[in-house]
């Protein structure tokens, strides 16, 4: 924390010399109190007398040495607490009733003129004035430190709750940037009333009050609010020009005191979120309790979420299979920690490989025979995969093929894939190749016995299925890599302005947390061949969304009506496959499940053998890097989807 030089020539005393310091002035204090002591009781300015010296000698000599047994000479003033102040009373106490004990001695030694009284009165003003020197030395310390600090902000706290008090304690000890002008809340007892000397307000006074005191934060401390009121509150709050923070959720405080500390920006829950269903137990043990589970794309976004979400679950081991070294590496130290605060005993068994090798893959379910399969691998950022089109079919349907041949081969029982919206009547190579590996699976589910001549290098097989097969698709998560909300946050910081592709465009959006319980609790209803798609609310269109973070950041947009604001919403275009509007169906007529959001959709699919002429003419053409080719094939094999005209080269073999 920046001081000025008075403070920092005193914090910078070696520290013997501040100790000495403060003994001397115990010392002179103890001295003064005693001076005091006498004048009162006597009623009379006081000038002590021969025996009555005895007393200023004893008074130090006593009260030094208990404070340091209280260890009162090693606390740091700046920090000094209510523990300190405790402590102080403690060996207070103690000194009086040993200076009592030295001033009845004193009496029967014929001192007549020092009265016994002396012995609680001296104490009492010994106390007030010790106290007062530490209060008096930790307000001037944090005044020189806030000359060195730039204004504080000016904030109110939205919730006067244990929360909202506890993070005004901590904002009220001096030391923060942030300046307390009151509480928010809808609780007509409190409204008012006063906590830590603030006063409470009611939400009607909100909009006066900014004006007024002129608040440039507002910190939301309602960690235990549904879902649902937060929402009312922040969209009460974005028409007025004020910073909104948050504390975290109430879990994230069950295991610790609130903190100026814990103060962050808006949860992305709190911007897109919606009130979570509790998962089902049932459902989401089924398939995993005492298992051996492998997630592919264990050290991604949704993969990892999966895993922290599985290790709850108890498995009896954990197949974590991922191609970055530095992903896999992560997800394993992370689930290794979590498991020994859970106390749960797993087996994590961390695999650096791709999808796109089978015989890798074939050696896994060889040795560790996974019984549950969550396959989260994916190439999964539109223009990327455009732009690298045979990697992403290699990627995201070989490498689907490919594990999904060896699970049979394994004997795996549940097959789970993560779909995408973007799989329904595609306009990119990402959606339409997420759209094949569905058909795969489909294709395999109703396929009693299925046979693998594909790819061309690796012998012709035939397998008997006794796997379960079974696709989820859903759509834009929050927070994963890639996603919008972060890169807004990083454009905000940087200034503006906040980039969208289109005006008009929008998406569906879920945590990933949410997502991922999900995704286990569909898998664990699969009947063969399903194709679950999650509930994801209303979609949100981006260009409001880029809005809202402005306004909720204390800001204001620029544009023509507002040419003074401060952050730019620039229209950049839509990027190439990227849609206007995404869809989670194909067909009609979805199912209902055991689960409110989960559907089970009803969707045409190909047969195994007139899916295998065309997929290996599409591993062909991505082995190949033919993306003319691909596309086409794709095209072939995805009704609706629609590549541009300029990526088409020459017509597919079986259209020639």
């Amino acid at each position: 924390m920046p001081a000025t030089r008075a403070s920092a020539a005193v914090l910078g005393w070696p520290r013997t010399v501040k100790r000495a310091v403060v003994v001397a002035t115990d010392v002179l204090l103890s001295l003064a109190a005693t001076w005091l002591a006498f004048t009162l009781r006597l009623d009379t300015l006081h000038w002590p007398e021969q025996d009555q010296w005895a007393v200023y000698t004893v008074a130090p000599l006593l009260s030094v040495p208990v404070f340091v047994r209280f260890g009162l000479y090693r606390a740091i003033f700046r920090y000094t607490g209510v523990a300190t102040l405790v402590a102080t009373a403690k060996a207070t106490a103690l000194y009086a009733l040993m200076l009592l004990a030295a001033l009845a001695v004193m009496q029967n030694a014929g001192l007549s003129v020092v009265p016994r009284s002396l012995g609680i009165l001296q104490p009492l003003i010994f106390l007030l004035l010790v106290l007062s020197s530490r209060t008096l030395a930790r307000a001037w310390l944090d005044a020189q430190a806030r000359r060195g600090l730039r204004a504080p902000r000016r904030l109110m706290v939205y919730g006067a709750g244990q929360a909202g008090a506890e993070a005004a304690a901590a904002l009220l000890n001096g030391r923060m940037p942030y300046r307390l002008l009151g509480f928010i809340d809808d609780d007509a007892a409190k409204i008012g009333r006063s906590i830590h000397g603030v006063r409470v307000f009611a939400p009607r006074e909100l909009p006066t009050l900014v004006a007024r005191l002129r608040v440039q934060d507002i910190l939301l401390a309602i960690p235990s609010a549904a879902r649902e009121r937060r929402n009312q509150i922040l969209k009460g709050l974005q028409p007025l020009p004020v910073h909104v923070r948050t504390l975290p959720s109430l879990a994230d405080l069950a295991s610790g005191r609130v903190s100026v500390q814990d103060i962050h920006e808006l949860d992305i829950e709190d911007l897109l979120g919606r009130e979570p269903v509790p998962p089902r137990p049932e459902l989401l043990s089924r398939n995993l309790a005492g298992r051996t589970v492998l997630v592919t794309g264990a050290g991604g976004s949704i993969g990892g979420e999966l895993c922290r979400q599985i290790l709850r679950e108890k498995p009896a081991r954990l197949v974590l299979l991922d191609h970055s070294e530095f992903a896999l590496y992560s997800i394993h130290e992370e689930l290794q920690s979590l498991a020994a605060r859970q106390g749960a005993s797993v087996e994590f068994v961390p695999v650096l490989g791709s999808v796109v090798h089978y015989a890798r893959l074939a050696a896994l379910f060889q040795r560790w025979q996974p019984t549950t399969v969550y396959h989260a691998a994916a190439y999964k950022h539109v223009p990327l995969v455009e732009d690298n089109a045979a990697e992403g079919v290699m990627n995201n349907v070989l490498g689907t093929l490919n594990l999904a041949r060896a699970a049979m081969a394994g004997g795996a029982e549940h097959f789970v894939l993560i779909s995408t919206d973007k799989a329904v009547r595609p306009t990119n190579v990402m959606g339409a190749s997420k759209r094949v590996a569905e058909l795969i699976l489909q294709a395999l589910a109703a396929a009693p016995v299925a046979a693998f001549d594909t790819p061309r290098d690796a012998p012709s097989v035939e397998l008997r299925n006794t796997t379960r097969f079974s696709m989820v698709r859903f759509g834009n998560v929050l927070g994963s890599s890639g996603s919008v909300v972060p890169l807004f946050r990083k454009q905000l910081a940087a200034g503006g302005p906040l980039t969208v592709t289109h005006a008009e465009v929008t998406r569906y959006f879920m945590t990933i947390a949410e997502a991922a319980q999900l995704v286990l609790q569909a898998g664990a209803m699969a009947r063969g061949g399903d194709v679950f798609v999650l509930d994801m609310g209303q979609p949100v269109k981006i260009m409001d969304l880029a809005r809202r973070m402005v306004d909720l950041s204390g800001l204001r947009v620029r544009d023509a009506e507002h040419p003074d604001g401060d952050i730019a919403v620039t229209v950049t275009g839509l990027r190439p496959g990227e849609k206007l509007y995404e869809e989670l169906l194909i067909g009609d007529n979805p199912e209902t499940t055991e689960h409110p959001r989960i559907l089970r959709a009803q969707e045409e699919c190909l047969s195994w053998v007139a899916l295998q002429e065309p997929l290996q003419a599409l591993a062909d053409a991505a082995r190949h890097g033919e993306a003319g080719q691909l596309r086409q094939w794709l095209q072939h094999l995805v009704p609706g989807y629609s590549p541009e005209p300029q990526r088409h080269t020459s017509p597919p073999a079986w259209q020639r």
